[in-house]
């Protein structure tokens, strides 16, 4: 989906068709006044559009601070989910580790809601985006790949887990909260699953490790939740898991862009090298 038919699907919903785009990815993401407008990519998407309102709905009520919907349900427009939120203010500052670390704090205190959160499948989408890249990467990586996800799929569902499951964020970094006048507010509800509630806490992790995050900033986050996650023996299977599900996720972009490739290529054989301090970059 472009931006030229997200805004048709504007119009046909009878929103602003002028809006301010903010995203463009899975969903296209408009701003409109005091709203923001989600259109979901495609009609699959519009199971995980009811579960991320029902999500808002059931933090509202337990008094989580996280981004509130303004209208209850979706609206199906040309096979597409629009959803419709209230704005936030303008951030008086960006994230920090440990505003995520208060969030996480909460969010993991709640008994499950009263309606079905799916399993966090940090692995699913391993197939789907080694299949995207296609032959612009080696087949050899992405066997390799294929190889890390069975072993790492298998190995996680066989955790004994340090914190009681429940419900979880599924994608626990700074970059999802943002930090209103009244304080932090958790967004970006879609991947809320009910799993281990080390999956938030190893995010954080990794970041450490691989993404450049400053050690002080990890000892923030690790000071404000009360627990540091890599003192638990099965963090290095949650942290290979999203490990290699980063790499292939790198891989789909890999066809129409070198950047993306040599980001690839350094992923992997970091991995087969079994050296865990190379630098990864965002992308």
């Amino acid at each position: 989906m472009d931006e030229a038919t997200a805004r048709d699907i504007l119009r046909t919903a009878g929103l602003a068709k002028d809006a301010e785009l903010l995203a463009l990815g899975e969903n296209a993401v408009f701003a409109d006044g005091g709203l923001v407008i989600k259109v979901g990519r495609a009609p699959e998407l519009l199971e995980r559009a009811e579960r991320e309102l029902s999500v808002a709905g059931w933090l509202a009520d337990a008094g989580v601070p996280a981004v509130r919907a303004a209208e209850p349900a979706p609206r199906l427009v040309d096979g597409h989910p629009v959803t419709l939120w209230h704005r936030l203010p303008e951030a008086v500052r960006p994230a920090g580790p440990a505003d995520l670390a208060a969030l996480l704090r909460s969010v993991h205190a709640l008994p499950a809601p009263d309606f079905t959160l799916p399993r966090r499948e940090l692995l699913g989408g391993v197939e789907r985006w080694l299949r995207l890249a296609g032959d612009a990467i080696d087949p050899a990586d992405a066997d390799y790949l294929r190889e890390r996800r069975d072993g790492f799929a298998s190995a996680a569902a066989a955790l004994t887990p340090r914190l009681p499951p429940g419900p979880i964020h599924g994608d626990a970094l700074p970059r999802n909260v943002h930090i209103a006048p009244e304080g932090p507010v958790l967004v970006d509800l879609e991947t809320f699953s009910s799993d281990l509630r080390e999956h938030d806490l190893v995010v954080m992790a990794l970041s450490r490790d691989r993404y450049g995050l400053a050690p002080q900033a990890y000892d923030s986050f690790v000071g404000t939740y009360g627990w540091d996650v890599r003192e638990w023996e099965g963090c290095a299977v949650l942290r290979g898991a999203r490990e290699t599900a980063s790499c292939a996720w790198v891989a789909q972009h890999a066809p129409a862009n070198p950047r993306a490739l040599d980001e690839f290529r350094r992923r992997v054989a970091s991995l087969r090298e079994n050296d865990a301090g190379v630098r990864w970059y965002p992308f």
